[in-house]
């Protein structure tokens, strides 16, 4: 089972980027965020002769969105709104997979938070800690149970010292500070949620998934923060068998500011 979550910020301008991911990657499913089209406009025919018949989407015109594409038929979909928006932020499925059995795929879009970390000054700062947190408060609801679960998205949080290029000069930075670190964290716990990343790459080796288009030689200045992510429940902790962020989709043409995280899972009933 090879799962993808990719922010390709505009899925009708980058859907060659898509058919190249796909061919290369042959993944069973693909998260992607930022799809910035309305369900109603969303490429499905194409997406479908691609080899994925099966899709959940949630859009709106010209930002945000989120979709599951899948090879297998998706059960349960959700789209989950938060602080009484309907933003098209957070969508679920479940997929019942030939190898692994019946995997419930939450994908989501936290907002990014502008550029000021002060809840007082941005609105926009106040709605990313609100979404957490109204995000934490339901999944602490969610009763356990035997259900394999895939958390993954843009999370617009680089929570380690090594997810970003330089700790001291990030940390009182947007998507690196202490209160929203600690709002991921409290959602992770929530869980309980397994960074099925690191869990695989030490926690100490740097790793980015987005570099800013600020950065006009992105790959030599390297100033980069790992923002995606993919989490699983503890009954697919021993089932992450590769983890790969597809640094070379940055130098595509007309990149996504984002790679892909691609996660493969052993076969396991």
């Amino acid at each position: 089972m090879i799962v993808v979550s990719w922010n390709i910020n505009s899925v009708r301008i980058r859907l060659q980027h898509l058919k190249r991911l796909v061919d290369e990657m042959n993944p069973d499913v693909v998260c992607l965020q930022e799809t910035k089209v309305v369900a109603e406009s969303f490429p499905h025919n194409i997406i479908s002769d691609l080899g994925f018949p099966y899709q959940a989407v949630a859009g709106i015109k010209s930002y945000n969105g989120v979709a599951i594409l899948s090879k297998y038929e998706l059960l349960n979909t959700k789209v989950q709104n938060w602080c009484k928006k309907e933003d098209a932020r957070h969508i679920s499925s479940t997929i019942n997979f030939p190898d692994m059995g019946k995997v419930e795929i939450h994908n989501l879009y936290v907002p990014a938070g502008g550029d000021l970390p002060d809840t007082r000054k941005n609105e926009k700062f106040a709605h990313k800690l609100s979404f957490l947190n109204e995000l934490s408060k339901w999944q602490k609801t969610q009763s356990e149970n035997s259900t394999k679960k895939i958390l993954l998205g843009d999370l617009n949080i680089a929570p380690l010292e090594s997810d970003v290029w330089s700790h001291k000069q990030l940390m009182n930075v947007v998507s690196h500070t202490e209160i929203e670190i600690l709002a991921l964290r409290d959602l992770q716990n929530a869980g309980p949620w397994i960074d099925a990343v690191r869990e695989l790459i030490p926690k100490d080796e740097k790793l980015f998934s987005w570099w800013s288009y600020r950065s006009r030689d992105w790959e030599k200045n390297n100033r980069g923060r790992r923002l995606d992510h993919i989490w699983v429940t503890e009954n697919l902790k021993n089932s992450i068998e590769k983890i790969q962020l597809l640094k070379e989709a940055r130098n595509w043409e007309k990149p996504s500011d984002h790679v892909p995280v691609i996660a493969t899972f052993k076969a396991r009933k």
